[in-house]
């Protein structure tokens, strides 16, 4: 008997998660450090070098998300339309992206005629926000630029050295300026912020702000990158202001589960039937296990290349919330229905079979489990309607595509009716759940999207399936005035709720710090905000907060070299 559960899914801007302790791995040898500034600026230079060559064996998924801002006499600046790629990465000549999505083909910039003046109309470059990776693959070293000593922070748990790094050639166009940050046990880079010099009339470089994340022992590989450009003059009258961020993971894709799966000892214990028949499948049970089996091959197929995450506390919470949904509808349905995450930021839902998948993005920007569970509900009903899986993916035959065909050979979109029919349907679920008094909040969650609506397409544009549901009944069941409650919470922005392993793709809820209160232009629903992770080292305890960075100075003064020897 199936019973009501509460989920772990926490209200507001903040969830927590669980947590898995490791043995701290111990720091080098004090024989090993360098001991003088110049020392340490070897070591920095030779390590990044060393990364150059060692991310020429991984093809992580690259996902750059864009949004060009306009001001808003209340707000500050609020979308004014957007940008998608999603492609992977193939370092063996140079920086490249090969698309995934059909948004993804490479940006140009694109001179056309008008009377006689000409006019510049900009598109973005993918390579472009991938290449912000790199702090310099030409020469970063002591003989191109001056190395300036600054102090000692943390970042999150990591103790870090600052430098500022300055060119030191007058024709350096495409040369990093800026601060970098490097961890102080094995001197790799973990953080770097500032921009490539040398702008002009034919490619212009923004500012970034690029992070680095401890995957593996001695091996710091790229995560996040942080873009944004007020006021940007490219052309007469043309001015850009926007903010991007990149993500990259699947860095060790199917690796691990291949490697456990196969080191498994398995053993084999025959059913106790007490007939022979009791083994064979009815016709209904042959279909049942026929689509199951399709489904299963999409799903496999999906975490492989990394697209779907594997199994995990997200996938437990959203268990949890379609559970609660079932029990109290009396909705028995076989097989079981599961619940999985596409990895990308893009808002969008859809059923496989009796798999619900529900973007990271959608998970992200939702303010309150009502929400969730609206979004759950629909694809619930989908199910429940007997709307089914195409089973032609039952043959693996169907699964064998390159992965720059998948958009175009998987989709999950349902028709318009179909669609009615589980808005319809979702109503009558949610009323008679547990989350039937708190529908407001999720009217106001649809309220909010619809009016960014014509600034955010190819955010809720979905790639798989369909676009966010709109349950009219629903979105017209608003609460008490926002204006009136100033903490209430229509949607979060992007990267509100999820964490990402860019390593093994798994996924936990964010641990936040209480933020009190919070101004009407702080709310920022759907919107870009830069990053800001906690960073620790490989095997360190995990549970501390993943959010936000925090930097605490040591007594280290301003021009004095470091001793990397001192505790």
């Amino acid at each position: 008997m199936r019973k009501l559960c509460n989920s772990i899914l926490a209200l507001a801007l903040g969830a927590c998660a669980g947590a898995t302790t490791w043995a701290a791995p111990a720091p080098p040898a004090a024989a090993d450090q360098p001991r003088t500034l110049e020392q340490v600026v070897d070591r920095i230079t030779a390590n990044e070098q060393k990364l150059y060559g060692q991310i020429r064996n991984y093809q992580p998924l690259v996902e750059t998300y864009i949004q060009n801002l306009k001001p808003d006499k209340d707000l500050g600046e609020v979308p004014a339309g957007d940008k998608y790629f999603l492609g992977r990465a193939n370092f063996d000549k140079g920086v490249n992206l090969v698309p995934l999505s059909e948004t993804s083909s490479k940006g140009k910039k694109v001179l056309s005629s008008v009377g006689n003046f000409f006019t510049f109309s900009m598109q973005f470059l993918p390579d472009g926000f991938l290449q912000m990776i790199f702090i310099d693959t030409n020469g970063f070293d002591r003989q191109h630029y001056k190395f300036d000593y600054v102090r000692r922070e943390f970042v999150g748990e990591v103790r870090c050295l600052v430098f500022d790094v300055t060119p030191l050639e007058k024709n350096n166009h495409g040369r990093f300026l800026g601060r970098i940050w490097v961890e102080d046990q094995g001197f790799h880079i973990v953080r770097f912020n500032g921009a490539y010099t040398g702008n002009g009339h034919s490619s212009w470089y923004f500012h970034f702000d690029s992070w680095r994340t401890n995957v593996q022992p001695d091996l710091w590989l790229p995560t996040f990158v942080y873009s944004e450009e007020k006021d940007l003059h490219y052309a007469i009258s043309k001015k850009l202001d926007f903010k991007a961020q990149t993500r990259l993971w699947g860095y060790n894709l199917g690796s691990n589960s291949q490697e456990q799966e196969l080191s498994k000892i398995l053993i084999e214990t025959p059913m106790q039937d007490d007939t022979k028949s009791a083994n064979d499948l009815s016709p209904i049970q042959a279909q049942r296990s026929w689509d199951r089996q399709a489904e299963d091959n999409i799903i496999d197929r999906f975490e492989r290349i990394g697209l779907i995450a594997p199994k995990g506390e997200v996938d437990k919470v959203l268990d949890t919330v379609v559970n609660n949904l079932e029990v109290t509808n009396n909705i028995d349905v076989e097989p079981e229905v599961r619940c999985r995450v596409l990895m990308t930021s893009t808002l969008e839902s859809f059923t496989v079979g009796h798999t619900i998948v529900l973007s990271r993005g959608l998970i992200d920007v939702l303010p309150d489990e009502a929400s969730l569970a609206t979004m759950l509900a629909h694809e619930l009903a989908h199910i429940v309607l007997g709307h089914r899986l195409d089973s032609q993916y039952a043959f693996f035959d169907q699964l064998l595509v390159d992965d720059k065909d998948t958009f175009r050979h998987f989709g999950f979109a349902r028709t318009p009716d179909e669609e009615a029919q589980a808005n319809a349907k979702a109503l009558i679920i949610l009323n008679n759940s547990p989350y039937k008094n708190q529908l407001g909040n999720a009217g106001l969650f649809l309220q909010a999207l619809d009016s960014r609506q014509k600034e955010i397409p190819n955010l809720i544009s979905g790639h798989l399936g369909n676009r966010v549901p709109e349950i009219a009944d629903i979105k017209s069941t608003v609460p008490v005035d926002t204006k009136s409650n100033p903490q209430k919470i229509a949607a979060l922005p992007l990267g509100g709720r999820v964490k990402l392993d860019p390593w093994n793709d798994k996924l936990e809820l964010i641990k936040s710090k209480p933020i009190g209160t919070v101004a009407e232009r702080e709310k920022m629903p759907f919107e870009i905000t830069p990053f800001m992770p906690y960073l620790t080292r490989y095997g360190a305890d995990a549970s501390k907060p993943v959010a936000a960075s925090t930097a605490a100075p040591q007594d280290t003064k301003p021009g004095e070299a470091p001793d990397p020897t001192k505790p």
